[in-house]
């Protein structure tokens, strides 16, 4: 998962063509369908009153949010979303990887 995030996210990038924008941002929100459930489920098992909960809390309504966002009907707006949605894929591995006591 952090390997299709990366792709759009390392700087200085060439970025991919305009079928495979299409194709790695349906694979991106599929991504996110996968993560947030588990997330989901990490946050239900950490105390009430932890701040990687609350902060895990915030990011599954902020992914929830860009799933909502359109597909764009230009290029620089379809790498835009594209990207958008790579930083919450890397956020909610972050925030499974920190709730669950996993080390990158």
């Amino acid at each position: 998962m952090r390997d299709s995030a990366r792709i759009l996210l390392v700087e200085g990038a060439e970025l991919p063509a305009p079928d495979e924008l299409a194709t790695l941002t349906k694979v991106l929100r599929g991504h996110i369908h996968l993560l947030i459930p588990e997330v989901a489920a990490a946050v239900a098992r950490a105390p009430k009153d932890s701040i990687p909960r609350y902060c895990a809390l915030a990011c599954i309504g902020e992914a929830r949010n860009k799933l909502s966002l359109g597909e764009g009907g230009t290029r620089p707006i379809r790498v835009s979303v594209a990207r958008k949605l790579a930083r919450v894929v890397n956020a909610l591995c972050d925030h499974h990887e920190n709730l669950n006591g996993v080390r990158p």
